[in-house]
């Protein structure tokens, strides 16, 4: 996302490095776990139902129906899940998505 140039500058403020020490620190203080995915994980482009991907998902298309189920997803809905879904299946030592 830092290479679009509308978005880079805004990422950049925010200070990620920063936000996951913090949010690390309130983490262990309440007993709970942070869990980690990788970064290159396709978490949009993949369908959460069927967990069929995509080829190509353009940063503009915000909803989309994937072509194999034909569920209708919303981009950061569909993200989130798929990212939960990730994170859960690392911490169980299961075959990734």
């Amino acid at each position: 996302m830092v290479k679009n140039r509308k978005l880079a500058k805004a990422i950049n403020d925010v200070g990620w490095g920063q936000f996951v020490t913090l949010l690390t620190y309130k983490a262990n203080w309440y007993g709970k776990n942070i869990l980690k995915v990788n970064r290159f994980f396709a978490s949009s482009k993949i369908c959460s139902h069927c967990h069929h991907k995509l080829d190509n998902l353009p940063l503009s298309v915000r909803n989309w129906t994937c072509p194999s189920c034909q569920t209708q997803h919303d981009r950061d809905t569909n993200a989130a899940s798929n990212i939960r879904q990730q994170a859960l299946a690392d911490v169980a030592g299961r075959a990734t998505v």
